[in-house]
């Protein structure tokens, strides 16, 4: 793995000032945070002039946690930009468009497939692994995974549905050779099982809550098959400056505080920013946060080998089913450049590990 080839104790101090800069001046967890002192300011970093670009999936959930336990209030610039999928996340880290995307374990090794990868993993968010399912439309009669056999299934090519799917199909005795396999965007997908013209739609998020709401149901799931590992990438560009990766790690670090703020007794305000966003019911959205954070709290952490075992045992997944032209070694996309600090920042912020 790559490390930066700035002076490590440059780094180290920026970000632990950084964390300690948040923590000495956040309230307490049943009250939302203050502004921070500028996280550069006593090494002579001065993040005003920092912007980072970041991606988010869906709708902009990073976002609203932030806004909610009043972190939002960063000494550098956030530019958020929703997109569908996080393989089109990683298609805009690519083209320079973003400086930050998260995605699942999928979309990176899609990439790499394709040759140069402008961007390495620098951190994983630890997430639930709920609304990743397998629906079939409104008044179907299918009621099981074998009973597709043969019959037009759409899926998001590339991400987490076509993953689960592929295993749903393992686990039915079936293959992705038996299915008519429609790669789909989420919301082409929800309108193609609507409108009957694919027998059933593996997908996640938004999509999933529209297709339950248009009558959809569940068939299939990914809860039990994906790792809830969800990596962060950064550019090449971004690792390479100290005041960005600084301003990175903050942002982590203000992430991990906001979720672990809104556990602690606001979810109601979280569940309504995101029926909001969602336009499902706010009873709805708090069900569905709760029970996801019960499964795996959401908190981001450093690299780790696991992690990269993890994602390459799906590369070679996918390598099996003929979705690569040729294997992909992982870890050449993966780097420790932030895991030092990013870890006594987390020790710092003084949120606790789940």
């Amino acid at each position: 793995m790559s490390r930066s080839r700035r002076p490590a104790r440059l780094v180290a101090l920026i970000a632990s000032t950084a964390a300690l800069a948040l923590a000495a001046t956040a309230c307490a967890s049943s009250s939302p945070a203050t502004t921070p002192a500028a996280a550069g300011g006593a090494t002579g970093v001065d993040l005003s002039s920092v912007t980072l670009r970041i991606g988010a999936t869906g709708w902009n959930s990073f976002e609203a946690a932030l806004k909610v336990a009043g972190l939002d209030n960063t000494p550098y610039k956030v530019k958020w930009s929703v997109f569908s999928g996080g393989n089109l996340q990683l298609q805009a880290l690519q083209s320079g468009a973003l400086d930050v995307a998260d995605s699942s374990e999928i979309p990176p090794i899609f990439v790499a497939v394709g040759g140069t990868v402008n961007f390495k993993v620098v951190g994983v968010q630890k997430a639930n692994t709920l609304l990743q399912e397998l629906v079939v439309g409104k008044g179907s009669a299918i009621t099981g995974v074998a009973q597709l056999k043969g019959r037009k299934v759409g899926y998001v090519q590339n991400t987490t549905a076509q993953y689960f799917l592929d295993k749903l199909l393992e686990q039915a005795g079936l293959s992705w050779q038996d299915i008519n396999a429609a790669p789909l965007t989420p919301s082409d997908g929800v309108a193609a099982l609507n409108s009957g013209s694919i027998a059933a739609l593996a997908s996640y998020g938004n999509s999933i809550i529209t297709a339950h709401a248009d009558g959809a149901t569940t068939i299939g799931s990914g809860q039990n098959i994906l790792s809830g590992n969800f990596p962060w990438e950064a550019s090449n560009s971004l690792i390479a400056n100290a005041s960005q990766r600084a301003a990175l790690i903050d942002l982590f670090v203000r992430l991990n505080k906001a979720y672990a703020y809104i556990r602690d007794g606001h979810q109601q305000a979280y569940a309504q920013a995101t029926a909001t966003a969602t336009h499902e019911t706010v009873s709805a959205a708090l069900s569905q946060f709760e029970a996801g954070e019960k499964q795996q709290p959401t908190q981001i952490v450093p690299t780790s080998a696991a992690a990269i075992a993890s994602e390459q045992s799906v590369a070679d997944s996918f390598s099996s089913i003929g979705a690569l032209p040729k294997a992909v070694t992982v870890s050449r996309f993966w780097s420790d450049a932030l895991d030092a600090d990013l870890t006594k920042a987390i020790a710092a912020s003084a949120v606790p590990s789940s």
